[in-house]
């Protein structure tokens, strides 16, 4: 008997892009086989862009450069053999490379009140569905925007584009070969917004009027430049321009003001683009003259032979114009007679008074001067002898908190170290807030002292608190804590965070949002939340009390997705922080309305329009279903399936089918989207043949072998899975397929065959769960053989 020619490679099915060249290509074990061709079943002699080929064992069909009219199912022929497999040409949307690199690369700009038009001319298999999407949400037609297409081009236009219109823009192309997606920046200029108010008057005198205000909150997309300043008497008509600021300066003083008289004040922005419209005031009345308030009491600050230097401080009230100086009297000490100690103010507020007596003790006092006159003179100063100084003593030692409780804190201390001819006469206490410059004297103690009370103090408050030794030679070096002292412990600022306080939420579209996080701090610290680094919506509400902090919006809306912050702060430098996603979600929209095709003989190709949900769901995906009868079971076909294309291969000719298709996501799935009418692929007549009895030879018995072992693949969720090998073996062996040792034989999600020991497996709507590493098995009456590959799934684009 002749041996029979059988494949070693079959065919395999293929999908191409358009204008990449595809090859097929089979291998038969006979050299002397010659083989024909066939395309959707008619013989092929010569195409376009077609080449045949033989060399050795091996034929190809190929293809230089894919189009449209080579996709199909092709067949080969020869000898004993016969393989077949299809040619899927895809054609996705495409945009210049040089013209998507500028849109992408360089935002768009335009200034405000001028028109926008974005065009995008595009490639690909008709019909090709553009949207354009701005912040998630798709774009419509309305006053000012439209949005235009062909079948080779889409255009966003703006008759009169303003501030609001700047942002992202999303361009999506999508047909049944895939989607593509453009992000494109949109800037619009414009002048800025007026300066945000109110208007606030810092100084208001006979004499000068200083206002303040803040930065726009929107600056046209332009720096802002400079301020503009005019201001109008009340009772007249017209304004007048008193000058410009930097724009780092947002302050402004006039001194061309005449006494209670009541002025209006206006501010401008100015930058490239022009001038916003005004902030204005409200009515500013100039004050009348009035000479200032009395100082406090000068203090000694050293003293000698002839000399004593004494300082002090502005009085409290400065009356309606600033001091100009001070005059200093001074007199000895029993006295009564006040003498001055210069002819002119001074503008210092220290002054070394000379040519005294030595030993004699003086007192001094001293009244500030503005343009109303000299004000009320201080009360007398301490006395003071002009004697050369005496060494002061030292610190105080020990100083610490003994005791505190919520209004008051008590201090102890030890005196200091005794030195010769210098003892002790007195302790003086002093406080400042520890945000504050300067001290406060509490009390002035007998030298006996050595410990006192602060009381009146606020729950929690913190203070800085000194101690220094009194002696004729003058006050010592102080001692001073080195941590704030307060009267309540102090608690550094801390978040709460536990597992109940999740980092990131899925919340349902209409329903509450509520965050509530638990703090700690002593004092209650100062709360922030922000939303992507911007302050809450208007429709946020917030509450803290009782150490926790709650964010509560009622009904959530697409927009209440992003990044929510609160921020702990104890109104020094010490800030915690804790940050988490939302993503604000609801259950699909069903799909659109279904197509079916016979696109390859004897499969069904199902296509349905996107559901709306896409345009806010990232990650919406569809599950189709298919029965064989009008009230029959529905089985799954397809599941994750991220595009709007599934392929049904297992068709039996001559029965009934009705397709289903839902949309889900992980709050649910949508109403389904159903065929009416069954489909179905007409049976054709068999055809019977007469099989000769073939001649029985001589015992050809052998073991099986894998003449072409199994290969790994890697492929995308939601498409099909060819595995393929060659078994040569006599008896015929008995093929079968596992996958992670599980046998497929009866699992009807898995498509098996077995041609002249060409043994392929088509795994039908790949998912995650495919993944694995699958093994055939060949046996027969003589012995086994194994081949193993691994099948990887990556995720749809």
């Amino acid at each position: 008997s002749v041996p029979r020619c059988y494949l070693n490679k079959q065919l395999a099915t293929m999908r191409v892009l358009k204008g990449d060249p595809a090859e097929l290509s089979c291998t038969v074990s006979k050299d002397n086989v010659t083989g024909v061709w066939f395309k959707d079943g008619l013989k092929l002699t010569s195409m376009d862009g077609v080449v045949f080929e033989k060399k050795g064992l091996v034929h190809k069909l190929i293809i230089n450069k894919a189009e449209d009219i080579h996709a199909g199912k092709y067949r080969f022929e020869g000898g004993d053999v016969k393989t077949e497999a299809s040619i899927f040409v895809e054609d996705p949307p495409q945009v210049d490379k040089v013209l998507l690199k500028n849109l992408t690369s360089v935002p768009t700009v335009a200034k405000a009140g001028e028109g926008v038009k974005l065009q995008i001319p595009f490639e690909g298999r008709w019909p090709i569905r553009a949207v354009w999407l701005k912040d998630r949400m798709e774009l419509g037609d309305d006053t000012r925007i439209r949005v235009d297409k062909t079948d080779t081009c889409t255009t966003l236009s703006i008759s009169s584009c303003n501030r609001r219109d700047c942002g992202d823009y999303k361009v999506r192309l999508k047909n049944d070969s895939g989607v593509l997606e453009i992000n494109l920046k949109l800037v619009v200029i414009d002048k800025p917004q007026p300066p945000a108010g109110p208007i606030k008057i810092v100084e208001s005198s006979a004499n000068n009027i200083t206002i303040q205000w803040k930065p726009p909150k929107d600056d046209g997309g332009k720096p802002v430049q400079r301020y503009i300043v005019e201001r109008q008497q009340v009772g007249r008509n017209d304004w007048e321009t008193l000058g410009e600021t930097p724009r780092s300066c947002t302050s402004f003083t006039t001194s061309s003001v005449e006494e209670e008289m009541s002025y209006y004040f206006r501010v401008r922005a100015m930058n490239a683009e022009g001038v916003s419209d005004a902030l204005e005031s409200g009515e500013v009345k100039t004050a009348g003259k009035a000479s200032p308030g009395a100082p406090d009491p000068p203090e000694i600050i050293s003293a000698s032979r002839d000399t004593i230097t004494i300082s002090w401080k502005a009085p409290r009230k400065t009356g309606t114009s600033q001091i100009m100086g001070y005059i200093v009297q001074k007199r000895k000490k029993g006295t009564v007679t006040w003498l001055p100690v210069t002819n002119v103010p001074v503008k210092d507020k220290k002054l070394k008074v000379t040519s005294l007596k030595k030993g004699v003790q003086y007192e001094f006092r001293v009244a500030a001067v503005n343009a109303a006159g000299t004000g009320q003179p201080s009360d007398p100063s301490e006395p003071a002898s002009a004697q050369d100084p005496t060494k002061s003593p030292g610190q105080v030692r020990d100083l610490k908190v003994s005791s505190s409780d919520s209004t008051s804190v008590t201090l102890t201390w030890n005196k200091p170290e005794v030195q010769d001819g210098n003892d002790v006469k007195g302790y003086e206490v002093e406080m400042k807030p520890c945000n504050s410059l300067s001290w406060t004297k509490c009390f002035t103690l007998p030298a006996q002292s050595s410990s006192c009370r602060i009381q009146g103090l606020q729950a929690g408050e913190k203070l800085l608190l000194r101690v220094r030794a009194l002696s004729d030679g003058g006050p010592g070096e102080p001692s001073e804590l080195q941590a704030c002292a307060g009267a309540a412990p102090v608690v550094s600022p801390r978040l709460l965070i536990d597992d109940t306080v999740k980092s990131f939420l899925v919340i349902k579209a209409g329903d509450p949002i509520r965050v509530k996080i638990p703090f700690e701090g002593s004092p209650e610290p100062a709360v922030t939340w922000l939303k992507d680094g911007l302050p809450l919506p208007s429709r946020a509400a917030v509450s803290t009390e009782d150490g926790s902090t709650q964010l509560l919006l009622r009904a959530a809306e697409f927009s209440d997705s992003g990044t929510y912050t609160v921020e702990l702060g104890d109104g020094l430098e010490k800030r915690e922080t804790f940050s988490f996603q939302v993503q604000i979600t609801d259950i699909p929209q069903p799909p659109g309305a279904i197509r079916l095709e016979e696109n390859v003989p004897g499969t069904v190709t199902v296509t349905w329009e996107p559901s709306a949900s896409e345009q806010w769901e990232k990650n919406l995906y569809y599950t189709i279903l298919k029965r064989e009868s009008q009230k029959g079971l529905w089985h799954v076909l397809g599941d994750l399936i991220y595009n709007n294309k599934f392929t049904f291969t297992r068709v039996v000719p001559g029965r009934d089918y009705y397709f289903r298709v839902v949309a889900k996501n992980d709050l649910g799935a949508s109403d389904p989207s159903e065929t009416v009418q069954p489909w179905k692929i007409w049976k054709k007549k068999a055809e019977f043949r007469v099989k000769a009895q073939k001649y029985r030879g001589v015992n050809q018995n052998q073991p099986p072998r894998f003449l072409v072992p199994l290969k790994s693949h890697v492929v995308v969720t939601g498409s099909e899975c060819h595995m393929s090998c060659a078994v040569g073996g006599h008896p015929p062996p008995k093929i079968t397929w596992y996958k992670d040792s599980r046998d497929l034989s009866r699992d009807p999600s898995y498509f098996c065959t077995n041609d002249f020991g060409v043994c392929s497996l088509v795994v039908l709507g790949v998912t995650k769960q495919d993944e694995g590493e699958y093994m055939v098995e060949a046996s027969n009456e003589v012995g086994r053989a194994f081949s193993k590959a691994f099948l990887a799934i990556k995720g749809n684009c």
